[in-house]
């Protein structure tokens, strides 16, 4: 059987000492003769004495209140309903601690809303922050701020190196860019063209997409079993409208295409084009695990879906700000997770 915790009252009584002396040699407080303060770290010290630091943030009650800043789910992009899932999960199991969670959402098309939800953050004096940062010119702002007002920030889907965050949890965008590489190289034909799709309004703001991007880029160089061209296409908007005379435009201009890459969430709307003109042939790659990604992998339009596990990032933010702030344990800085390639032999097992 595991040996019994050592309690302050086990040191007082080897130490021929009151449960007050012992507390205050332990915990640096008062005077004591040095003799004494000896005794007790050594007794302490055979004892293998650990504080109960849970104990000590409960008998404390000094609230902290988390606030997250992520962009809010869309019916185009349910994506983003999966992470608030995780923060639940998360603030049930902290429940008997006095910590509190305020989530501020911003529409991930628009950085004027997301400047403005930072100073909505701001004015809530949080003691920590969970950041998806979307943006990257604007939360590089965001993030000084912060730092300005020693606000400890843990970043998710993404992070940002021009900025001093406590800890990042998600996947490696950039190698999950290669990733997608590789699995792009074993299904497009020799000589035949691959397109990259980025829905972006402003590519070279949205980080993650652009850091994907160059991920997958980096992977053909190395690689000698596909010759033909990489094709890079930026879709200003969401609209199916736009989206089909983007394609069509491509397809006209590029009739060697055979593979197609979505570096976001929204590879449906391309799947529901390819569907809609014929064109099964074409092997399609995207990311993230929305119902309707889903729907198109299990009926063979979509080839491979890379999955991010968003409840398991907002879940392990919330308590590594936690951990860092009630116990001022510094979490490791970068825990990446596993790069899912889910099929639709295997999909029903990351649902």
């Amino acid at each position: 059987m595991p040996k019994k915790k050592a309690r302050l009252k086990d040191i007082a009584s080897l130490s021929g000492v009151s449960i007050g002396t012992v507390d205050r040699v332990l915990h640096e407080r008062g005077e004591v003769a040095e003799k004494t303060r000896k005794r007790v770290l050594k007794i302490a010290n055979d004892l293998r004495y650990t504080p109960n630091f849970m104990a000590q943030v409960l008998k404390t009650k000094r609230p902290f209140n988390i606030v997250s800043l992520l962009p809010e789910s869309t019916e185009e992009n349910t994506f983003w309903s999966k992470h608030p899932l995780g923060m639940k999960r998360a603030m049930t199991e902290l429940d008997p601690f006095p910590i509190t969670l305020t989530q501020i959402n911003f529409d991930m098309l628009d950085e004027n809303d997301f400047l403005e939800k930072t100073k909505t953050v701001l004015k809530l004096h949080p003691d920590g922050v969970v950041l998806a940062p979307i943006f990257k010119s604007e939360s590089i702002s965001f993030c000084s701020g912060l730092k300005r007002n020693h606000i400890p920030f843990v970043f998710v889907d993404g992070y940002l190196t021009e900025t001093e965050f406590l800890a990042y949890i998600g996947e490696d965008v950039f190698q999950s860019g290669r990733v997608a590489g590789q699995l792009i190289n074993m299904v497009t034909p020799e000589h035949k063209d691959v397109l990259i799709v980025n829905i972006a309004k402003n590519l070279q703001n949205i980080h993650h997409l652009d850091n994907r991007t160059k991920g997958f880029l980096s992977y053909f160089p190395e690689s000698d079993q596909n010759n033909g061209r990489l094709i890079k296409l930026n879709i200003p908007d969401t609209k199916s409208e736009t989206i089909k005379i983007s394609i069509d435009k491509a397809f006209r201009k590029n009739p060697g295409i055979a593979s197609i890459l979505i570096t976001g969430s929204k590879s449906y709307k391309i799947a529901s084009y390819i569907e809609a003109a014929g064109l099964k042939s074409i092997n399609v790659i995207g990311y993230d695990l929305l119902d309707s990604n889903i729907a198109f992998l299990k009926s063979g339009i979509i080839k491979f879906l890379i999955g991010q596990r968003p409840e398991e990032q907002t879940y392990k933010a919330i308590k590594k700000m936690f951990e860092y702030l009630s116990f001022n344990k510094t979490p490791e800085r970068m825990e990446y997770l596993p790069v899912d390639v889910v099929t639709s032999e295997n999909v029903d097992f990351f649902i």
